[in-house]
């Protein structure tokens, strides 16, 4: 699918929202899309989905089968969970209910099949229309900060389905100011700014990787402070989906600094090389 010279604005005499954006996704590729509040994300997703037509300029070859979900999902519907999906499901050409259970089962939503959709939480609401996007393996999926309002569980099952997508030959489109983008190994970066979209290759490395690794995030989020933490090798892909899923950003994976002798004796010359000073009651210092 390509983006061929997008220019999109929201009303005649309104600010170009992007200009002559030229891009292209290919099947198989995660495109994470990044940039501040309001530089447009939301709007070239929905161009990607087709729920917006650009101003300007065409988007060509968009799959067949598109998977969809904003970021808030319109739960302003006069049906249960269960009715929508199976509603979709009917939408899409599909018989019977296989899919609907397999993905009910799989997003955690058996227990709220009778609830109707404007009693859900937002996460729940969200896993809803996740699933409806699902329903058919779709040649693209389009995510719009997918991980808003769900519970930790659920958010660790983004970079797993993102991953079976593009298995299946799809492509993704997903957004996130999180920096949840670290558990999206493998994937591109288009950074949203001034009106532009600029592609760049992200250089993700999976935490399971040998030798020092960078997982790139987002920008800097106010009031933030940093916490560096050790684990076991082995144990490094589990802790970083943890921490991911409890809302925490993953700045980076790399080598131990080794800052502790043999015995667990604290050594001085590693530490002073590290940068970091012997701990006192006080704690460690930098």
């Amino acid at each position: 699918m390509r983006f061929d010279q997008i220019w999109f604005r929201y009303a005649r005499r309104a600010p170009w929202t992007l200009e002559a954006v030229d891009a292209a996704v290919h099947p198989g590729e995660t495109i994470v899309v990044l940039g501040r509040n309001g530089a447009g994300k939301s709007t070239l997703l929905q161009l990607a989905a087709g729920v917006l037509r650009p101003t300007r300029g065409a988007v060509r070859d968009r799959p067949r089968v598109i998977g969809w979900v904003p970021e808030r999902f319109p739960a302003d519907q006069p049906f249960t969970a269960g009715q929508y999906l199976t509603r979709m499901a009917a939408v899409r050409g599909l018989r019977g209910v296989a899919e609907v259970d397999h993905w009910v089962e799989r997003l955690m939503l058996t227990e709220h099949v009778h609830t109707r959709l404007a009693e859900l939480s937002k996460g729940t609401a969200q896993k809803v229309g996740l699933a409806q996007a699902l329903l058919v393996t779709p040649g693209l999926l389009v995510l719009d900060e997918p991980w808003e309002g769900l519970d930790a569980v659920a958010r660790t099952l983004i970079p797993e389905i993102v991953a079976e997508v593009t298995a299946a030959g799809g492509a993704v489109l997903v957004s996130d100011h999180r920096g949840e983008i670290a558990g999206l190994a493998g994937a591109i970066r288009w950074t949203v700014a001034d009106a532009t979209v600029r592609p760049e290759t992200a250089g993700l490395i999976h935490p399971q990787s040998a030798g020092p690794a960078r997982l790139e995030s987002a920008g800097p989020v106010p009031d933030e402070v940093v916490v560096e933490v050790a684990v076991r090798r082995a144990e490094a892909e589990a802790a970083v989906a943890k921490l991911q899923a409890d809302g925490h950003r993953v700045l980076g994976v790399r080598e131990s600094a080794g800052v502790v002798g043999p015995g667990g004796a604290w050594d001085g010359a590693l530490g002073e090389a590290a940068g970091v000073r012997e701990p006192s009651g006080e704690g460690w210092e930098r």
